[in-house]
């Protein structure tokens, strides 16, 4: 990790209390996003936008700091925060270059790319690297900062040929968008996949084996439920073993999916993936936290956007901060900036 970066994930620190009852340690790991069927009331999609207009003067001036820049395709990516006149969190977001959206690299050629060094992922360029079984491209960027904001940096992976979970649903290529909120080195030292440290393994229960008996192949968690919003499951236990993932988090996505199986046993389908909600967890023995939020957005869905479109965030009962949490998240063409972006917006008090 850079100098500077490190620096300004101090100062983030130094200002965060996370309430006692969800605090995890510092050594923590990360999981894979499957789900099963659950609630319709919590997940936005597009057909819940404001009537498909383009924001104009988006992102404000005067109030926007934009991050550093990375290499993507045939263009950039950057982070951006926008403040309100008390310099509390209005906007996290990240923007697209349109020309980032073409020129991407496949599978192959991350398979044999020459930056997959452990540093890489702080650099223009990102790291290449297998995450969800899968070839990806990931970069980790500092978000500018904002008073009161639980967001610390941006977790972005392209992912050209998907990734594993959900019976297939999400095979379609991808970009996963971590809205973290924990530290870059907290995540960075994250392992898998793997069972995460708050749940225990029955004796019954084999990483990679056979499908466990009826009774469940996982016993003992730890995991705080209470910060799992109300409509997202997490994966079934008969992949428990695969719920933690490299430099990410334990996914639980939200249960009425279109693309989700419609029963167990029953596949995912891939076509009907566009823009999914993922809300992700870190932990340690003692307990978990939710610590990211994550749109999952294809490329297709990218490709012909063209308007703004609202989503709700869903809550959960217990935060893991004291601060303010982002209540909506929006798509939005820029054509002024030839861009499209993704915010985390309308932020609300949890103290």
């Amino acid at each position: 990790m850079s100098e500077d970066m490190r620096s300004d994930t101090g100062r983030r620190l130094h200002r965060r209390t996370l309430l006692r009852s969800t605090a995890v340690g510092g050594a923590v790991a990360a999981g894979l996003g499957l789900a099963t069927a659950g609630s319709s009331s919590q997940r936005g999609d597009e057909h819940r936008g404001n009537g498909g207009h383009t924001d104009r003067g988006f992102p404000p001036s005067g109030t926007t700091e934009y991050g550093r820049s990375v290499e993507l395709g045939n263009g950039e990516v950057r982070t951006f925060t926008s403040v309100d006149g008390s310099g509390d969190p209005k906007y996290h977001g990240v923007e697209f270059d349109r020309a980032a959206l073409e020129g991407l690299p496949r599978g192959g050629e991350l398979a044999d790319a020459d930056n997959r060094a452990e540093t890489d992922k702080y650099r223009a360029r990102g790291q290449a690297v297998t995450i969800h079984f899968k070839e990806s491209l990931q970069f980790f960027l500092p978000f500018p900062d904002a008073a009161e904001s639980p967001f610390t940096f941006l977790g972005l992976n392209w992912n050209p040929g998907g990734h594993h979970g959900g019976a297939g649903a999400w095979l379609k290529p991808h970009f996963d968008i971590h809205f973290h909120m924990l530290d870059p080195a907290t995540v960075d030292d994250v392992t898998g996949p793997g069972l995460p440290p708050y749940d225990t393994g029955n004796g019954e229960f084999e990483p990679g084996g056979p499908a466990p008996d009826p009774d469940g192949a996982v016993v003992g968690t730890n995991f705080d439920h209470r910060q799992l919003p109300e409509g997202y499951e997490r994966s079934p236990e008969v992949v428990a073993d695969q719920r933690y993932i490299r430099d990410m988090g334990e996914h639980a996505a939200p249960g009425d999916a279109p693309e989700l199986p419609d029963g167990p046993g029953e596949p995912g389908d891939p076509d009907a993936f566009g823009n999914t909600l993922i809300q992700g967890f870190i932990g340690d023995e003692t307990g978990s936290q939710l610590a990211f939020v994550e749109p999952m957005i294809t490329r297709e869905f990218f490709a012909d956007f063209s308007k703004t479109a609202r989503y709700d965030v869903p809550q959960p009962e217990v935060y893991p901060h004291d601060l303010r949490h982002p209540t909506q998240y929006t798509v939005r063409d820029v054509p002024a900036r030839d861009a499209v972006t993704v915010v985390m917006q309308s932020f609300e008090d949890v103290s």
